[in-house]
This record gives C-alpha cells, structure tokens and sequence, in this order.
C-alpha cells in the first residue's frame, strides 16, 4: 500500500477537526449571523438589489452620468446601511482568519497553499 493512500485518513481526520474548529470559531459565527440578519433585512436586500442592476446598466449601456450619480447614490446608502456594513465587518474578519490560516499552513509546507495556478492544465 501507498504511503499516500495510508495518509489520506489522517489527513481526512485533520481537516474535519479544522473545519468544526473553524465552525465554531466566534468569528465565524458572526459571520453566519451577520449573513442570516442580512438575507431578513428586506430594506438591505432591496438596495443591493438595485445596486446591482445599476453596475450592470452601467456595464452593458454607454457611459451615462445619470446612471453613475445613481450608483454614486445607492453607494451611500449602503454605507450608511448598518445590517450591510456588520455583514461586510464579519466578512473582512473572516477572510482574514482564512488568510492566517492560509500563511499558517504555507510557512509550514514552506508552498503557497492556497494559490491559484491561473486555470489550464497545460
């Protein structure tokens, strides 16, 4: 037998304890929380909602002020949004957690773990 195939359950098991630690992580339950406050918030939902159609206005029209102005706009009020930006707050937090990990693991291996190799094989 393979020492790779002998190694896979050790490293099943080690990741599975990672993924509950970072389960119940308080940083990723408030990322969890931050995400369920914002799918009930309808007022957040609906200026998302328009924001979006207005970038893609903007990306399939020509250059229009009006649009950009609009845009400008909907980009206050969901700066100003409170339910937005703690669900923007969690997710910086929780990608920086998923960062650190990410250096943890690669100054372990001595590799860039969590690297894309830009797509294709070949």
């Amino acid at each position: 037998m393979s020492e790779s195939v002998s190694e896979a359950p050790a490293v099943e098991a080690s990741l599975q304890a990672f993924i509950e630690t970072l389960r119940d992580s308080e940083t990723y339950q408030q990322f969890v929380d931050a995400s369920e406050q914002l799918e009930a918030d309808e007022e957040a939902q609906s200026l998302l909602e328009t924001y979006q159609e207005k970038q893609q206005e903007l990306q399939r029209d020509e250059f229009d002020s009006s649009v950009m102005s609009e845009l400008q706009e909907l980009q206050t009020e969901l700066s100003n949004n409170e339910t937005i930006q703690q669900h923007r707050a969690a997710q910086e937090e929780l990608v920086a957690l998923l960062e650190q990990t990410n250096d943890v693991i690669s100054e372990q291996i001595r590799r860039e773990f969590a690297q894309s190799s830009g797509g294709g094989c070949c």
